[in-house]
């Protein structure tokens, strides 16, 4: 553990939260990066849904991209000082524990748990849009042409990659950063040569992105209700950045580490991901092209328009490897929630979801849990894709809505000026100063609206019958509902740190009241 001269504690020491060190902590300033980078993932989220929002709004969709960075860069900075303060393991969780209250808490670990399972799910679909274009045999059922070959197929391909992601992670932390970090490398280096090519090969100037090129027209809302659905694109993508500080029990140096990873990550994908959507419609052979606007189309089909010779096939490969290592991230922060929630025994059967494995070092019993819900929520795709993708989307909301849990609290302790602690500003770690009060309104009504934006009934997005068009309320309050019933009637009442994690020498114990 490293110490802290200037506050005499201290910097990675578990002890000061109650907790005995179990996991192993090996991360270092890259591979902290990585995590955040990874379930971000430039590659995954822009080619999976450009189709969506390009189809609904056009080009000048894009605008939503810089719009979404401010409100989501607002929560990154609020996530900051909490990382620098508070580097536990469950992020989200605990701060809104620690901030609001143990309901808060609670509520929030299982938005953010039962939302991260389905998005695990929801990650590997993302295959079935590379592999197939990349070789015919990966299309396992079927030609294609069924009515459900290429959902049943997706399903199988998903299977595959989840059952990668259990064993790597029961493996240890150690396997889960190396494989993660040379991915994210691989992925970075894409990213960046993908955004070059296409730059290259620009046929239209800046001004297609100042038109509304006929979208909306004759549609509710106008242009304007077309861009708010698209924007839907750009907030599916950049969240995610928080793994960076609930991997921080595994991360060296994790009060100052976490901070910057949070940091670089999100604007990193933001950068990068942007010059890809950018130079990828200015250098679109034809816009009118109804394949770009296309789930079967899309990004991908521009990118193999447009590059030469083996190189659409090589980036495919590249986007194969983001959606592996973005894959593998999520199902790591899952882990890490539940290992954080089950030794608070918040959840069912906590003693046994929170033992960490001697050899390994990390939580084995949740990792292959994860893994097989993950797996059984899937097969919800082979005959009710719709469905599916009303699950997917509101996973989104609900992660959202947990990161509200943690923006509102802070704002609240900012308001009765119990932020930011002195520890903080005496250790020279990060706070936000004089803008803090500022930021942190940005994030909360941020928040609140993309929330709401995301929940919207529209029958564009999720589906005609009633509780799909609806589904945003009915499924989170039947998932929450369900979640605070088991609260209510069995949680509340054993809910404190298992013996098998508090930390219990008098040492640690004195420590842990500070």
């Amino acid at each position: 553990m490293v110490k802290n001269n200037a506050t005499g504690r201290t910097d990675s020491g578990m002890e000061h939260f109650g907790y005995k060190e179990s996991l192993d902590r090996s991360i270092g300033t890259f591979g902290s990066f990585a995590a955040g980078v990874s379930y971000i993932s430039i590659l995954t989220g822009t080619f999976q849904l450009f189709y969506f929002g390009f189809g609904t709004a056009g080009p000048a969709y894009l605008w939503s991209w810089p719009m979404v960075l401010i409100g989501q860069l607002a929560v990154a900075l609020c996530f900051m000082e909490l990382a620098a303060k508070y580097p536990i393991a469950g992020s989200v969780y605990n701060w809104s524990k620690l901030l609001g209250s143990r309901i808060v808490g609670w509520s929030s670990g299982w938005l953010m748990l039962t939302a991260s399972i389905v998005t695990l799910s929801a990650v590997v679909l993302a295959l079935q849009l590379n592999l197939p274009r990349l070789w015919s045999g990966f299309q396992i059922i079927g030609d294609g042409s069924g009515t459900y070959d290429f959902a049943t197929n997706a399903v199988i391909l998903g299977t595959v990659l989840i059952l990668f992601t259990t064993v790597v992670n029961a493996l240890g932390v150690r396997l889960m950063a190396t494989i993660n970090s040379a991915g994210v490398f691989i992925e970075l280096i894409a990213a960046c040569l993908i955004a070059i090519f296409l730059a290259l090969n620009i046929k239209r100037g800046p001004e297609v992105f100042f038109s509304t090129n006929g979208y909306g027209t004759g549609k509710s809302g106008s242009f304007l209700g077309a861009f708010l659905v698209a924007s839907l694109a750009s907030g599916y993508v950049m969240y995610g950045f928080d793994t960076a500080s609930s991997l921080g029990e595994e991360t060296l140096e994790p009060r100052r580490t976490a901070p910057r990873a949070i940091l670089r990550a999100i604007l990193a994908s933001f950068v990068i991901g942007g010059a890809i959507l950018v130079f990828a419609v200015m250098a679109a052979p034809n816009l009118d092209d109804p394949r770009i606007g296309s789930s079967s189309g899309g990004l991908q089909y521009i990118v193999e328009q447009v590059m030469w010779g083996p190189l659409g096939k090589i980036f495919l490969v590249c986007i194969v490897v983001a959606v592996t290592v973005c894959s593998l991230a999520v199902h790591t922060a899952a882990i890490r929630l539940t290992f954080a929630m089950a030794r608070d025994n918040a959840l069912p059967f906590g003693e046994k979801l929170a033992r960490v494995n001697p050899k390994t070092q990390t939580p084995i019993v949740p990792a292959i849990v994860i893994g097989v819900i993950a797996e059984l929520i899937l097969v919800l795709n082979i005959g009710q894709p719709k469905i599916f993708t009303v699950l997917t989307s509101i996973a989104v909301i609900m992660i959202y809505l947990a990161y509200l849990m943690v923006t509102g609290p802070l704002l609240m302790r900012r308001l009765q000026r119990q932020w930011p602690p002195a520890d903080l500003v005496a250790g020279g770690y990060f706070t936000m100063g004089r803008w803090g009060m500022f930021v942190n309104i940005v994030a909360v009504l941020w928040g609140a609206g993309m929330a709401l934006n995301l929940a919207w009934p529209r029958e564009a997005v999720y589906g005609a019958p009633w509780y799909n068009t609806w589904g945003a309320f009915v499924y989170i309050a039947v998932i929450l509902g369900a979640g605070l019933w088991w609260y209510a009637a069995k949680g509340c009442h054993h809910i404190g740190t298992l013996a098998s994690h508090a930390a219990t020498t008098k040492t640690d114990l004195l420590q842990a009241k500070v």
